[in-house]
């Protein structure tokens, strides 16, 4: 069966930069970061060593109605007004859909915590008859995916996907493979967290994973730098939505870049650590090319995952070595996490969505906070905004999630 070419037509993002995709995408380019202190009474007196993070959900107060914003866990109204975006932008008709050919690939990495964390507080100090009846749905890991297929009346599917940080770019690799194979004409994909919570947070810390820099949060996140301490956690959405070409063009629609392909490995080596040899996140990448017939050397441009942990950003410099070899110092890369701090779940979609946009505008975006590159990792790091060449262009975004789970997606020009 021949597949069918699948390209993004839509984009929305809600993220510790902005509050809309274009917003989040200009102060990406502007270098500016989007972590900052936590104000919130729920912190006081607990000692959590880390008193920052990348806060989205500081944006939501306008984007949702009131019965909205009391029966959806902010993983939900995130994913909801990211979606909503994206629709808007992809300039879809609603009542030429049918609903049958839409569906709804979601992910998130950890679901409706604060929903279940916040009941539990309640259960205690107020007892069971104050437990909202809406827990339940409010705290399913698939109340993202839910809310979204009722929004637009997908009957083809929803489907969410969780695997740990990765979750997200895996929502995107099954889209792009229900569209290619033909089960679908359109599908909204893209993921979400909000698990900006004090559990969440001291059990990060607790594990040694996040940076402590309390004087300075926004120069926290530093993939590659030779004084990262950890990662930063964030909350957010993106979506992004993926259509196949001949549908697109039918009805007009701009297109921004093309998925060309997607691979999907694990490590079967540690729930948290990844391989040092990162030989299956190369072989996800491998995949992703070869699905897309693209040759290593097409190469111009790579989202990395890149933490901001010691250990994880040299595992992923180790797999794209052994990818790339020599062909790696001509690819330029861009950690944008520096920026947005790690979203989790929803981080491969975000980074998908800077993915796509440094293809359709052929501009790398900065990662910054990089001030003195760690000599193990020999890369071409952007650290402004960098022109990328004229011609077919492909570009790969990196997720690795604990677990070993790894995702890549691979994006060409449109």
């Amino acid at each position: 069966m021949t597949k069918k070419t699948v390209v993004v037509t839509g984009i929305g993002a809600i993220t510790p930069l902005a509050a809309t995709a274009p917003e989040t995408w200009e102060a990406l380019l502007a270098g500016k970061s989007g972590i900052s202190r936590i104000e919130d009474e729920r912190y006081a007196d607990l000692e959590i060593p880390v008193e920052f993070a990348g806060q989205a959900r500081r944006f939501l107060t306008d984007q949702l109605t009131r019965p909205e914003a009391k029966r959806l866990d902010p993983s939900s109204q995130l994913s909801l007004v990211a979606a909503r975006e994206a629709w808007a932008d992809a300039g879809i008709d609603a009542e030429s859909v049918v609903p049958e050919r839409l569906i709804v690939d979601w992910a998130t990495g950890i679901g409706g915590v604060n929903t279940l964390l916040d009941a539990w507080d309640t259960l205690r100090e107020k007892g069971p008859r104050r437990v909202l009846p809406m827990t339940v749905p409010m705290l399913m890991a698939n109340g993202p995916a839910a809310a979204i297929e009722m929004e637009f009346g997908a009957r083809g599917g929803a489907r969410t996907y969780l695997s740990a940080c990765a979750s997200s770019t895996e929502s995107l690799a099954e889209a792009y493979r229900h569209v290619a194979d033909g089960d679908a004409d359109i599908v909204i994909a893209g993921g979400a967290e909000a698990a900006l919570h004090p559990l969440p947070l001291a059990a990060f810390a607790s594990m040694q994973a996040l940076s402590r820099r309390n004087d300075s949060p926004e120069t926290a996140s530093r993939p590659y730098d030779v004084t990262r301490d950890g990662f930063v956690l964030g909350d957010g959405a993106a979506a992004l939505i993926l259509e196949s070409k001949e549908h697109a063009e039918a009805r007009g629609a701009k297109i921004y870049a093309e998925v060309a392909g997607s691979g999907i490995t694990s490590d079967a080596f540690h729930i948290t650590a990844p391989d040092p040899e990162g030989s299956a996140a190369a072989r996800a990448v491998i995949t992703a090319l070869e699905h897309a017939g693209a040759a290593r050397e097409d190469v111009v441009h790579v989202n990395a995952h890149a933490t901001s942990t010691p250990v994880g950003d040299v595992a992923e410099y180790h797999a794209m070595r052994r990818v790339f070899g020599d062909h790696l110092d001509a690819i330029v890369v861009s950690a944008t996490k520096a920026s947005t701090g790690h979203l989790l779940g929803g981080a491969g979609a975000i980074e998908a969505v800077f993915t796509v946009m440094a293809l359709h505008e052929r501009l790398a975006p900065p990662t910054i906070n990089l001030t003195q590159q760690d000599p193990e990792i020999v890369m071409d790091v952007a650290t402004a905004p960098r022109e990328l060449p004229a011609g077919d262009l492909v570009a790969v975004s990196n997720s690795f999630g604990f677990g070993g789970h790894n995702a890549v997606v691979a994006f060409r020009t449109a």
